[in-house]
């Protein structure tokens, strides 16, 4: 009974309605942190210094690719409080044979889409967060995440370009909640675990 539920705000899909987000293509992704919250590491001269939460987020990320036999990774970054990256979903097929090693998800001859993958790795990132920090149910990632369709291979080449020149701009970068420093400020330090 629709007309029993208060009056909640519409989420508004940032998606391209009509379009097969499990179809072959590149999509180059920004998932971003809970609140933006600096949780995967700090920017020291230009370069991205990962902590345990981001070697987490990292590998998670890469999971993907060893997960699912239809998923490469291209460039991608991962950045205090927020993640850059470039996946292709290509048309093998889910069934097809796993590298040497690696366990894939059993064949089931279908593809899942852009945002079942980016789902995938949420839940698996946060799940293994949660349990080196000792927070089980906490929230790591915001809700829904930006993508864009990469449409030819000079887009490719910006978007790259814009993933690999990341960390060197993270002083100017909106998802930077303090602003042009190199370091993060002494209340981030104190937040983040020592290596």
């Amino acid at each position: 009974m629709k007309e029993d539920l208060p009056n909640l705000p519409q989420r508004r899909s940032i998606r391209l309605k009509e379009y097969d987000y499990s179809q072959a293509g590149a999509y180059f992704v920004t998932i971003c942190s809970e609140g933006r919250q600096c949780l995967f590491g700090s920017v020291a001269d230009y370069e991205m210094i990962l902590n345990e939460f981001g070697a987490l987020v990292a590998s998670s990320w890469q999971w993907l690719a060893t997960q699912y036999s239809y998923v490469l990774l291209d460039e991608w970054v991962v950045m205090p409080n927020h993640l850059h990256g470039i996946l292709v979903i290509t048309d093998r097929d889910a069934g097809a044979s796993p590298a040497a090693g690696a366990s894939r998800s059993a064949p089931t001859g279908k593809i899942k889409s852009l945002g079942s993958l980016i789902g995938a790795f949420k839940t698996v990132s946060t799940k293994h967060i949660n349990k080196m920090r000792k927070t089980p149910g906490a929230t790591i990632w915001q809700r829904n995440y930006y993508e864009h369709i990469v449409r030819d291979e000079d887009e490719m080449a910006k978007i790259r370009e814009y993933i690999a020149n990341n960390p060197a701009r993270w002083g100017e970068d909106k998802y930077n909640p303090v602003g042009a420093v190199r370091e993060p400020p002494a209340t981030l330090v104190n937040r983040l675990p020592r290596s």
